[in-house]
Order: structure tokens, then C-alpha cells, then sequence
């Protein structure tokens, strides 16, 4: 690692100051990185120390009382939880770092998503206590979908039971990852003195200041820093042809080798430095910066995206010159207007300049540029590629959408949010206020895909969708304070979903009909079958021959499957179906796509009825950390919520309980959880799966 002096405390004067048109360091000197974790793990707290240690800030918060940097939302502050991702820019040895610090619920994982989408590297945050937890592997594997390269810092050192051997072995066990421990913890708890530098051969110790000392290794320690060194030398050396003759002949590698074979591993995700501290207590966050300049890519490290354009996908070219190719990621509303947070990854944005949407088809006006430093902003007068910055009421501005130029409208993949699975039945306090309460929750939805806002035509209720209680809760919360509109709830609505209880079955479905001039006339023949659970929820495929359906009419046909899965014999959206055409007859005159539609709709509903319609429920994941003393209670109570318990685990004093619980049996399952444990327990639930339930007992019902 890099021999590294903290920054002097005139920094952040010094860094908003250098905020102008142009970044202050060469592209291969910035680093666009998130922290992420599971709930708990303190990824808030890491960043405050982040921001401390690089001089951006002059005395850190903390998020249990309310005044960390990167919580700027009042019910962040209150809850002690993030919420929304945030934003920030440090500088850190001669390096130019852009932070997201994401929420670590699951209820938020939008916010993971949306930040991965866009950043090059990751810090995972472990707890040294609780290791790898359920939504570590959750936003581990969000990280693999978008080959994020990621180190990990295994945090709360200081606490009783933190065991970072036992963290190691989780992270190959559980995450399927090749950990390289390079800053290696000895002691926990109160005997937690310090780390190993594993690559510089040093002891590195911090005072009750967070002041860090650098000294000689101790002679009891050499063995294990000589033993992990080789280690390392021996993952470095598999990287290329040249590091394996050279640890070949000598048996090892230089420092310099080292850096340089360790790196390239883990911008292949084919190894996973590790690091170690605590970051309440300030300490291992030195060489946790030096790591991140070390081993997380520069943008120009990063495979350059693909873009599509007239259905050909093309690679954008990545310099600031080249034609515009930006993403907008995240877009939030305050009292001064939108701000839409954008990743550039080729060309340039100007401030006052033109420039196309291409996701509208239309032209856009770009007005202030931002840095933004959490709730604060810099001006900018332009910012070019590998940049992420800040529009401020960029029109329509939604998440996904992709910046372009008109002479080259080309659209980037887009951002995809999870399907939400809980409901509330929402209306206003006051009965004159509906259309700020739309206005509001609309707004809302806007900022956040995970939400759906829509109208029920039977009871004329509005209904918002999101992914869980807490997230709903938030929102609501949001809209009583920052738009003063009380809103009341009904009982909670979950995605029930509905399948075939037959492998297959075979339907027709027809209209004739004559109306004295052109008439209405189709007529198919479809086989339903059941899909395999890794086979998604919808396929379609056209076997007819001899032109029984004129070619022309199948994209009709297979519209009206998809309107008809919409809603099925029960009520519920169908899914695990795959629908074949088969037959069917036409007529020159009186066939249409809309006769079409409607046959394919009947055909598809009049086999759905006969193939016994199953009902299906979400099933949680349901994971319960809580005192080894509340053990009976914890299990009890979910077996009450009919549970099925998967595993217990005992660790120092404490349990974790992992169950399969029906989401509609959650409700209220963290209020009685706290009251069983005297608030020392606490639980994460994630979707798991859709899984069949007795129609009789369904909360629609």
C-alpha cells in the first residue's frame, strides 16, 4: 500500500475551490466507488471517517446521534438508517474519489441497484461480528451482475465477538469470492491494537484520536505477516505469464509485482483484497483510501458501456471529446426544483448547452451543473466523460434515461427496479386534498422506480405499491412532512400472483361477428404450458403452418396473450406460462388485429380455467438476529407467522434464526419482534420466491 500522510484540514476549502470545468486529476487518478452492506454494518460511519480522513469535513458525525454528513434526510437523522444514496467528492493522496454511501435495507435496494449501475468500484462493509450477512449477498451479487470490482473492510474490530478469520472464511464459503487479506487485525474487542500491512511488512496503530502510527512489526506478529505476504505473492502471480516465472524462480514477488498482479485480479473479480478496523474508533481507514487508489479501477479501466442505436448495439468511445453518452441514475425533488445525478461515460455536458434525450425523443436544455457533496453543491460549468454530476431541473428527467446528442441518439441500457410485492389502499386526510396527495406520491414516483402508483376500477381506491413496510412507511412519512398532506392507509395489499395447476392444457378461442358491413372474425388454437422455475414467467412461440394466420396477425395474437396473463381466472397476474400458437383461421375481409387480440385473450383465459388455477404468494427470507436467550421466543413467533425455520446459528451470546415466512403473515413482525426481545433483536426480510397458498385464506379475500 502506499505510504500515505494525512491531508491537511484546509482540504475542503482547497477541494471546493478546484470544483471548476474541469476535474482537478487525470482520468487514471479518479476513482467513482460505493460503499455497500448489509443494514448495520456501518457503511454511514465508514464514509464519515472517509470524509474526515481526507479533509472534506472537520469533526465527524455519528448516525446514532443524528449528524452524519451523508444522512441529510430528516427521518435518516431520527431512524439512524440511509434511506436514499448520497453523494460526495474527496481527494486523497493526489486521487480524486466520487462516494455513494447506499442503504444497506432491503426495502431500498433500488438505491444499491441504480449506484452499481454506474460506479467502477465498491468497498463491502462487513461486520467483524455478524460477517456475511443475508443482504451482504444480496448486494454482493448486485455488484456481480454489473462486474463490479470490489475490497472489502471488515468493520467493528472493536466489538466483542469480531473474529476476522471466521469473516474470511464466510466471504469464500458464502460470497464464493477469493479473499486476499493485505491489512490484517490483531486483537478484538478491547485487545484490538492495530493491523498488519501486509505488503509494507509494518504495524499500523491508532490513539483515541484516530491519529495513525506506523511502526516495525513486532517479532510476534513477523511469522503471520511473512505467511500472509506469500499468500498474497502466490494469487498476484497467477495474473500473467511474466508474475508466474517470477515467483517460479524466486518464490515470490516484489511489493511492486504484488500491487501490480493483485490489481489486475481484482479488476477481474478474480480476487478480493481485504482489509480491517473500526471505523468508530477511527482506525484502519488510512489503508482502506490507500486501497481504494491501489485496487479499484479508474474509469478508463472499466469495459467502455454499449449503446444501441437503430437496433445495432455500439460501443461508446470514452473520451470528452467523443459524442455525448450519459446515463441519469437518480433524481430527487427539494424546495429548489429536481436534480438529476448522471454518470457521463462519453463527451461532455455544458452548462446552458442543447442536448437530446433519447429515451423521449426530444431536446433538452442543460442548466446548472452540480458537484454535490451530500446536501450541498458546488457550481460547474461543464464536466466531461468518466464524471458523475448533478442537472438541476434537467425536464422529465427519470431514472434510466440516457443524454445524447441529436446527431447521435443512441440510448444506453436502462435501469431496472425490482417488482414491487406490498401495497397500501392510501387517501387523503382531507377529503379536498387528493390532488396534492397524487401530486406528491406521484413526485415520489418519479424519484423512485420501486414504486407504483395506480387506480383500482372496481373500488376506486388509489393504491402505492412499494417493496416492503418500511419502504412504504418512509414514503408516507416524506409526504406528511414535506408536502403537509395527511395521508390515511388501509389494511396491506401483497403481489399474489397466479399459475397453471396442470402441465398442459390446450384451448380455442373465437369471434364471429357480423355487423351488416365489415365484421369481426379470428380464430386460434393455443397450448399452455407450465415453465420450469429458471425459465422466467412468460414465453411465447408460433408454430403454424401452411399460412393459417397470415404472418402479419401473430404480433396481435401474442398481444392479446400478454393482455390476457395480466389478469387471470383468479384475479392475479399469471405467471410460469409459456404459450404456443398452434392453429387458427382467418378471414380476408372480416380479420383484424383487434379480432385477433380478442381471440388470443379468450383462448388464453378459457385455458387458464381449465388448467386449475393455483394461487401464489410471496414467500420472505426472513433472517432474526437476536440475544441466544430469546431463542424459543424468535422461533415461536415465527412459526405463528407459519414459518418454516431453515438454520439457526450461535455466536457469542447471540442467534440468528433464518426462516421462510409468508410476506402476508410479516405485517407487524418487527414491532412484535421488538417487543420479545426488549428491542436488542432485529430482522431483515428479503423475496425469496412465489410459492402456492389456499385461495380461502388469501388476505384479497
Amino acid at each position: 500500500m502506499t505510504n500515505t500522510t494525512p491531508r491537511a484540514a484546509s482540504n475542503k476549502a482547497t477541494h471546493k475551490a478546484n470544483a471548476h470545468s474541469a476535474r482537478t486529476h487525470s482520468r487514471n487518478h479518479w476513482r467513482n466507488f460505493g460503499i455497500i452492506a448489509h443494514i448495520d454494518a456501518g457503511k454511514t460511519t465508514l464514509s464519515e471517517r472517509i470524509l474526515f480522513k481526507t479533509g472534506e469535513i472537520h469533526r465527524t458525525g455519528e448516525v446514532h446521534e443524528g449528524n452524519a454528513t451523508m444522512d441529510t434526510m430528516a427521518l435518516e437523522k431520527e431512524r439512524g438508517i440511509t434511506i436514499g444514496a448520497a453523494a460526495t467528492r474527496c481527494v486523497w493522496n493526489g486521487h480524486e474519489f466520487t462516494l455513494i454511501d447506499t442503504p444497506g435495507h432491503i426495502d431500498f435496494a433500488i438505491e444499491v441497484e441504480r449506484s452499481l449501475r454506474v460506479l467502477d468500484g465498491a468497498i463491502t462493509v462487513l461486520s467483524g461480528v455478524a460477517g456475511v450477512q443475508p443482504q451482504t449477498e444480496t448486494v454482493w451479487h448486485q455488484a456481480e451482475k454489473h462486474g463490479v470490482p470490489m475490497i472489502i473492510f471488515v468493520n467493528k474490530m472493536d466489538q466483542t465477538g469480531a473474529d476476522f478469520a471466521r469473516v474470511t472464511e464466510q466471504v469464500r464459503t458464502h460470497l464464493g469470492a477469493r479473499p486476499v487479506p493485505l491489512a490484517i487485525p490483531i486483537g478484538a474487542a478491547d485487545e484490538f491494537t492495530g493491523v498488519i500491512d501486509v505488503l509494507q511488512q509494518r504495524f499500523l496503530q491508532w490513539d483515541a484520536k484516530g491519529s495513525m502510527t506506523v511502526t516495525t512489526l513486532p517479532a510476534e506478529l513477523q511469522a503471520q505477516a511473512q505467511a500472509a505476504y506469500a499468500y498474497a505473492a502466490s494469487v498476484a502471480a497467477e495474473a500473467n505469464d511474466v508474475l508466474t516465472d517470477a515467483y517460479l524462480a524466486n518464490d515470490t514477488l516484489s511489493h511492486a509485482d504484488i500491487l501490480q498482479g493483485l490489481r489486475t485480479l481484482t479488476l477481474a473479480r478474480k480476487a478480493v483484497p481485504m482489509l480491517a478496523g473500526s471505523a468508530y474508533k477511527n482506525a484502519g481507514i488510512e489503508p482502506l483510501l490507500d486501497a481504494v487508489i491501489d485496487w479499484l479501477p479508474a474509469p478508463d479501466d472499466r469495459a467502455a458501456p454499449v449503446a444501441t442505436l437503430n437496433g445495432d448495439s455500439l460501443t461508446v468511445s470514452t473520451g470528452d471529446a467523443d459524442p455525448l453518452a450519459a446515463l441519469v441514475f437518480k433524481v430527487t425533488h427539494d424546495e429548489h426544483g429536481s436534480l438529476a445525478f448522471v454518470r457521463i461515460y462519453g463527451g461532455s455536458l455544458h452548462e446552458g448547452e442543447t442536448i437530446w434525450n433519447a429515451s423521449l425523443d426530444a431536446s433538452v436544455r442543460i442548466g446548472r451543473l452540480y458537484v454535490v457533496h451530500a446536501d450541498e453543491r458546488t457550481g460547474t460549468s461543464e464536466s466531461g466523460a468518466g464524471s458523475i454530476i448533478a442537472i438541476a431541473n434537467l425536464k422529465d428527467a427519470l431514472t434510466g434515461q440516457t443524454l445524447a446528442s441529436k446527431a447521435q441518439p443512441w440510448t444506453l441500457e436502462t435501469i431496472h427496479a425490482g417488482e414491487p410485492v406490498v401495497a397500501l389502499a392510501v387517501e387523503p386526510g382531507n377529503g379536498t386534498d387528493r390532488a396534492r396527495m397524487l401530486a406528491v406520491l406521484d413526485k415520489f414516483r418519479r424519484e423512485d422506480p420501486s414504486l407504483r402508483l395506480e387506480s383500482n376500477a372496481d373500488t376506486g381506491e388509489t393504491i402505492l405499491w412499494g417493496m416492503g413496510e418500511l419502504h412504504l412507511d418512509v414514503v408516507l412519512e416524506r409526504a406528511r412532512r414535506e408536502a403537509a398532506v395527511d395521508i390515511r392507509v388501509g389494511a396491506p395489499h401483497v403481489a399474489y400472483k397466479e399459475t397453471m395447476g396442470l402441465p398442459m392444457v390446450e384451448a380455442e378461442g373465437k369471434i364471429s361477428k357480423q355487423t351488416g358491413g365489415v365484421g369481426m372474425y379470428a380464430r386460434v388454437v393455443l397450448r399452455l404450458e407450465l415453465l420450469a422455475a429458471d425459465e422466467g414467467e412468460f414465453a411465447f412461440a408460433n408454430v403454424v403452418k401452411g399460412g393459417a394466420i397470415p404472418v402479419a396477425f401473430i404480433p396481435a395474437v401474442e398481444k392479446g396473450v400478454q393482455q390476457a396473463l395480466q389478469q387471470g381466472p383468479l384475479g392475479q397476474k399469471v405467471t410460469g406460462v409459456k404459450v404456443t400458437l398452434l392453429d387458427g383461421d382467418f378471414h380476408a375481409v372480416d380479420s383484424n388485429e383487434m379480432a385477433f387480440i380478442i381471440a388470443a385473450k379468450e383462448a388464453v383465459l378459457t385455458g387458464l380455467r381449465k388448467a386449475n388455477p393455483v394461487l401464489l404468494e410471496p414467500v420472505m427470507k426472513v433472517t432474526v438476529d437476536a440475544p441466544a436467550v430469546n431463542t424459543g421466543d424468535i422461533i415461536g413467533d415465527l412459526q405463528r407467522r407459519s414459518g418454516r425455520v431453515l438454520g439457526i446459528t450461535e455466536n457469542t451470546g447471540r442467534v440468528e434464526v433464518v426462516a421462510d415466512v409468508p410476506l402476508t403473515k410479516l405485517f407487524g413482525h418487527t414491532t412484535d419482534l421488538r417487543s420479545l426481545s426488549q428491542g436488542r433483536a432485529f430482522a431483515s426480510a428479503v423475496y425469496a420466491r412465489h410459492a402456492a397458498c389456499d385461495v380461502e385464506e388469501a388476505a384479497f379475500v
